[in-house]
């Protein structure tokens, strides 16, 4: 097990397979594929309610009955009971292709033309299929739909053209349509009777009547490609939506056979499923860009507006970044999209608006595409200034200016900030200050400028005047930080120079010379580290202060996409193009943990907390997140977890972080025994003249020395009042049964004696040597091992600890010549070797302590009047003065450290 494990995959709202729509009672759920898991929506307001298990491999078609779903892989369909799998059918030797829904049966289809009919009612589904049927000839289907009052029949479209009825009952062909010379790509059953939509890939729709064989009207589309998705809509209105290749949903009206309205820029990709939900003018779309979104018709001139949508990534986000204490993370792709990701809730993921950019498409004619940023290549943040002005500023791909966000609203800012260098390059770089005031802009042509956040005024440029440019590097600004104190700017060239600048002055303080061009940069404000990387894969450290290398790692074997460093500043991490995640402990000056993924990582980012990593890949549209597993399992020895220099292989992880094979889970489990027998282990190994605390709550060992406080201010104020009227009880014993079993006379009047008796007992004060407190201490006192005594009094509560501690005090003490023939003596000596030896070993310090003063407060005068006692006690006294004074200096020099580093200017 290593450091850091698959958690789970952000970003993934659908696929590229046709999503399946139910009713159940008076809420819709849509049903909708993620790669290899399945997610379902509510369409109430798009909210995800249930997220099926990871598969062995993609999911290629889908269907959903009540609360069953089914999901074909491969050449098996995997039945689904909410989210857990209550069969498979394995009959398919090929893959399947189409799944649908017919009554109470389940049809698939494969990609050779056979059809396997599935018995389904409800309940626990049958392994076997019930009917089997194969196409013959060249007919490859592509589609199935079953049209209304049509018995036991389907109507199947093919990629050669021609469409078949097939009766499921019978398993026979009744009739076969020669098409239109076209692939038929979807098909759908009308309101109407005995009318259907078959959309080809030619671009053309046409609406055929069956009965008779009949076209009753085409429409062409006027966009070049294929037809993907039909739907009718059923309140009505004459209105049939189509969506094609091209991303645009048509609408027509059946009634006056023309096109009545469009919905540009519906989606960035094809359409893949179009739904009208019934009786309703609401429409429902998902395309293969990573969207869902819910059209509605409420408009005077017809046309739709979007009503609620889900979204992510439609390409590969290139830069990633924990914000706001890491509940959210900024990313930003390949699709022209900035987007903020909720960690905790998936409700509150949104895309960060570009101000109108639908609106400003439509009236200039173009695509939203073309209207959007420029994909981001870099993006800083200052989360201090949230909420006084623009606190993002983003550098985007090819573009000489920068723009800022206000991130409160989720909106571009109102200001651009444009270097004023004579001669106009690309902006590569940007940082904020730890003020949040200015951002600092670094240019493909070296020019390095800083601007005011608030009002968008330039503040003037770095330059150095030795360079022959009048610039301040000779060649591309590779990244830019500015210091905690905005006292110094650092800048790195991809020519290999560092330089120092004074933030205010703009001067320059120091400079230093790699030798090798830098490609990469990152700066701990805290510790004042800076990480390089070379186009040689070597990662060099620098002390900004002494500005000399103090580390260097190696172990990298392509180019290096990105690094990181961890909150408290002792782990390094690196991502490169050989697919692998690097992790090196800067104090010990080594790699400590390495994993390889099947997607080389290209941005990653550590949470403030260290807890959480999430990193982005190639050709994915997600973002995934690792859990660090030293924070969860309370050893604090990395070798435990990490594997060193040895490169493990690990999957990535899943949609719904579930383990996808028995086998998978079963290690799982083992791994997580074997981390714990290693935590447990390491436990013991302390550090010398290091105190460990308990890790109990505060408030447990704090009110065992405030018992009597709390029982004071506790005491009731009246008595408790006897009722007039007492209801007659009858006495009873506990039965195994249930049944209630009344006492005999005899029993209950027995059982009194014995309360009675007991009563007595404790009015003389003996102590109950038999029990687990007493008989614990004895046993451990004898092996001289007291973890498991420890272990047990921290497991009683205050009150209970304080009970057990005061059945030892001896009362009639006054009586000194028979003292010491009581059995109380040994146990309290035997707490007292406890005391010694838990300050000794400086375990549980915080805890001891506390009960070291609740027993002198009980046992004081008992421990005062007898010999061995006071000898015990001067022992302890002794060890408790000796470690007392080694933390006071470790404390003493901790204080001073902070006071030098406070006053300390750097």
């Amino acid at each position: 097990m290593g450091i850091f494990e698959p958690y789970r995959a952000l970003g993934y709202i659908t696929g590229p397979v046709p999503f399946s729509v139910q009713r159940l009672g008076t809420e819709t759920f849509v049903t909708v594929s993620v790669g290899k898991a399945f997610q379902i929506y509510d369409c109430a307001k798009l909210t995800l309610v249930l997220s099926g298990p990871q598969l062995p491999k993609k999911i290629r078609a889908l269907a959903s009955c009540k609360d069953y779903t089914f999901a074909a892989y491969g050449s098996d369909i995997g039945v689904f009971k909410r989210a857990q799998q209550v069969a498979t059918w394995s009959k398919h030797k090929e893959k399947v292709k189409l799944l649908f829904l017919f009554g109470e049966h389940i049809l698939s289809l494969d990609i050779r033309g056979n059809i396997f009919i599935w018995s389904f009612k409800g309940r626990e589904p049958n392994l076997e299929p019930v009917g089997h049927i194969l196409l013959e000839g060249k007919f490859s289907p592509s589609c199935i739909t079953h049209p209304d009052t049509y018995l036991n029949k389907v109507i199947i479209g093919s990629q050669e053209g021609p469409l078949q009825l097939w009766n499921v009952s019978t398993k026979k062909k009744l009739y076969e349509f020669k098409g239109w010379n076209s692939s038929v790509c979807c098909c759908v059953a009308s309101p109407a009777l005995d009318v259907v939509a078959v959309g080809c890939s030619d671009g053309t729709i046409h609406v055929h009547n069956m009965r008779y064989d009949e076209e009753l009207v085409s429409f062409p589309h006027s966009v070049r490609g294929s037809v993907t998705a039909l739907s009718f809509r059923t309140d009505g209105q004459p209105l049939l939506a189509s969506g094609g290749s091209s991303g645009l949903i048509s609408i027509w009206n059946l009634e006056k056979k023309r096109l009545q309205s469009v919905i540009r820029e519906a989606h960035d990709a094809s359409i893949v499923s179009l739904h009208f939900f019934a009786n309703e003018p609401v429409l429902m779309s998902s395309a293969a860009d990573n969207s869902i979104k819910m059209w509605i018709f409420d408009n005077n001139d017809g046309d739709a507006r979007l009503l609620r949508f889900r979204s992510g990534h439609s390409a590969p986000p290139l830069c990633v970044r924990f914000y706001g204490n890491g509940r959210f993370l900024l990313s930003a792709g390949q699709d022209r999209a900035f987007r903020l990701f909720s960690v905790i809730q998936d409700q509150q993921s949104r895309e960060l608006s570009q101000r109108h950019v639908a609106k400003r498409a439509k009236k200039l004619g173009k695509k939203e595409e073309e209207i959007k940023l420029r994909p981001v290549i870099a993006f800083d943040f200052a989360e201090i200034r949230e909420r006084d002005w623009c606190n993002v500023v983003t550098c985007h791909m090819d573009t000489p200016r920068a723009y800022v966000w206000r991130l409160q609203n989720f909106v571009l800012g109102e200001h651009i900030l444009t270097p004023s260098a004579d001669i106009e390059s690309p902006v590569k770089t940007c940082t904020i200050s730890a003020c949040g005031n200015f951002a600092v802009l670094g240019t493909e042509g070296g020019w390095i400028e800083r601007f005011n956040l608030q009002s968008g005024i330039s503040r003037g440029s770095y330059i150095d005047t030795l360079e022959p440019r009048q610039c301040a590097h000779d060649g591309e600004v590779v990244g830019i930080a500015c210091d905690a104190t905005n006292s110094s700017l650092i800048s790195a060239g991809y020519h290999g120079d560092i330089k120092v600048w004074d933030f205010k002055s703009r001067g320059l303080t120091a400079r230093q010379e790699v030798g090798r061009s830098l490609v990469k940069f990152v700066y701990h404000r805290v510790n004042g580290l800076l990480a390089t990387v070379a186009d040689d894969m070597v990662l060099r450290l620098f002390d900004v202060v002494a500005l000399r290398m103090v580390r260097n790692f190696e172990g990298h074997t392509d180019r290096v996409t990105d690094l990181c460093f961890s909150e408290d500043g002792k782990w390094l991490l690196s991502s490169g193009m050989d697919g692998t995640l690097r992790i090196w402990d800067i104090i010990l000056a080594r790699q400590i943990d390495a994993i390889c993924v099947d997607a080389s990582i290209t941005a990653l980012s550590l949470s403030p907390s260290m807890d959480v990593l999430a990193t982005t890949h190639v050709d994915q549209n997600g973002v995934y997140l690792w859990v660090n597993q030293a924070m969860f399992s309370g050893s604090t020895n990395i070798d435990n977890y990490a594997s060193g220099k040895h490169v493990r292989n690990v999957q990535m992880p899943s949609v719904s972080a579930k383990e996808g094979s028995e086998e998978e889970s079963i290690q799982a489990s083992g791994n997580q025994s074997q981390m714990k027998n290693s935590s447990f282990a390491h436990i013991d190994h302390q550090i010398p003249n290091l105190i460990t605390l308990s890790l109990l709550p505060r408030s447990q060992w704090q009110h065992l020395t405030n018992l009597d406080i709390i029982k004071v201010r506790n005491k009731p104020v009246e008595p408790p009042k006897k009722p007039e009227k007492a209801p007659f009880f009858l006495p009873s014993t506990p039965s195994l049964s249930g049944e209630i079993v009344f006492k005999p006379n005899s029993d209950a009047n027995s059982e009194e004696k014995d309360r009675k008796n007991i009563g007595l007992k404790h009015h003389n004060k003996t102590a109950d040597i038999t029990s687990r407190f007493i008989l614990l201490l004895q046993s451990c006192g004898d092996t001289k091992n007291f973890s498991e005594f420890t272990e047990y009094i921290k497991s009683l509560s205050p009150s209970s600890l304080d009970m057990e501690l005061r059945l030892l005090q001896i009362v009639d003490d006054g009586n000194l010549e028979n003292l010491d023939q009581r059995p109380e003596l040994g146990s309290i000596a035997l707490l007292l070797d406890y005391f010694i030896h838990e300050l000794s070993a400086r375990n549980n310090f915080e805890f001891i302590q506390a009960v070291i003063r609740l027993f002198l407060k009980i046992h004081g005068e008992t421990v005062r009047h007898h010999s061995i006692l006071q000898a015990k006690a001067k022992k302890l006294l002794e060890v408790q003065s000796s470690v007392w004074q080694r933390i006071d200096k470790m404390f003493q020099s901790a204080r001073c450290m902070a006071t030098f580093l406070s006053n300390s200017q750097f």
